[in-house]
């Protein structure tokens, strides 16, 4: 019995701990967030074959003065793939991916910075040459306890300035459900979108690979992302298809796996249970046994079948309270021992504790009725004579 109720707590600390994990894993990237892609690999030829990204100024430009009631925040999103990029500074290189955004980029996808400043209009009016670099890229090209800030890199031979350091973001269950592509959030460098359009050169200089967005709300995120897709069908005329990404999707993702894991944990407490409620039920039985003189006895001076009936139901109720209650001290102390040596979250919910205490009781009850009432139902006469 307590090995199934410690098992229950095990469980419940485990998922609860998960979720509260994820969950703030997700909102470092920003919860409303929504991204619009050209859908490159698709199913019509014709569509497929055409040359562009399905996206360009004119549709951020229109997007961005509110076309979509949905959507809160916009940013175009244009990244160096197809050409690779060099990242130095002296003989200091970083693998880096190169992105650019716009200014709205760090308020959508929830980025602070450790030092520095963020991208300004003037700054992507005018093609600027400042970056804004994550944690891994920075210890690849400056020394630990260097200055960063107002220092230059280069990107592409071209003399880049440093205006900002961007915190560094968990993304341990994103990485895990392929969401980043393979690609380390912690290892970019973010330029103004304008002035890596200008580095890929004329044939880009209007073309924008995705939009990413930010939605009025959690629940608005989907038909957010369809009326960005219905406008940029509307301005192409059709020529292109498009796909969309929401947060929501991994937030469903999220809650999927963890529920499937939370129920094959307690699918196997359960059965615990079952076999603790076996081990109450041949206790109360052998009780019964025992105390067959004893019943007889009690039944000759008066007693009711009812009151032998409740009181062994009382008798087994104490051992799956008193077995629920060892459950849920090794349970909940395993849970915060653990916790503590892993720094894994793990949180067992005031509902699960009374849940898993309440079926040890149910347990004991159901597992201690047959022995009660055949203890009930004994005649004095027969259990007088009981040796």
């Amino acid at each position: 019995m307590a090995v199934g109720v410690a098992a229950i707590i095990a469980v419940s600390a485990i998922s609860s701990g998960g979720h509260f994990l994820v969950f703030n894993e997700l909102k470092t990237f920003g919860l409303e967030s929504l991204w619009v892609f050209r859908q490159k690999n698709d199913k019509d030829p014709n569509k497929a074959l055409r040359k562009g990204s399905g996206i360009d100024e004119t549709d951020y430009q229109l997007i961005r003065q509110g076309c979509c009631d949905k959507l809160k925040n916009i940013t175009p999103l244009v990244y160096s793939q197809g050409r690779r990029i060099v990242v130095r500074r002296g003989d200091r290189y970083s693998n880096a991916e190169i992105r650019g955004v716009g200014v709205d980029y760090f308020q959508i996808n929830n980025d602070q910075l450790v030092d520095g400043r963020y991208f300004t209009l003037s700054d992507e009016q005018r093609n600027r040459g400042v970056a804004i670099i994550g944690p891994i890229a920075r210890n690849d090209l400056f020394p630990p306890y260097a200055t960063v800030v107002g220092e230059h890199i280069r990107i592409q031979g071209k003399k880049v300035m440093v205006i900002g350091v961007l915190r560094e973001k968990s993304r341990d269950f994103l990485a895990s459900i392929g969401s980043t592509g393979g690609r380390d959030v912690n290892n970019r460098i973010l330029v103004p979108y304008t002035y890596l359009q200008m580095l890929k050169g004329k044939d880009h200089a209007n073309a924008i690979d995705g939009l990413q967005g930010e939605a009025v709300s959690l629940e608005a995120a989907e038909e957010a992302a369809e009326q960005v897709e219905s406008l940029l069908q509307r301005n192409h005329s059709g020529r292109f298809n498009y796909r969309h990404e929401t947060m929501a999707q991994y937030i469903e993702t999220a809650n999927r796996i963890l529920n499937g894991v939370s129920i094959i944990g307690l699918v196997a407490a359960f059965v615990s249970l079952l076999v603790g409620g076996m081990g109450v039920m041949n206790i109360m039985s052998t009780s019964v046994l025992e105390r067959t003189r004893e019943i007889g006895l009690r039944r000759s001076i008066g007693a009711r079948k009812s009151d032998i009936l409740s009181q062994f139901l009382v008798e087994a109720m104490m051992i799956g309270l008193i077995g629920g209650g060892i459950g849920l001290v090794v349970g909940i102390g395993a849970s915060f021992i653990l916790s503590w040596l892993s720094d894994f979250p793990l949180q067992p919910t005031w509902l699960m504790v009374t849940v898993a205490l309440c079926v040890s009781i149910s347990v004991g009850l159901l597992s201690g009725l047959a022995p009660a009432i055949r203890a009930a139902n004994l005649r004095p006469v027969v259990a007088l004579r009981y040796e």
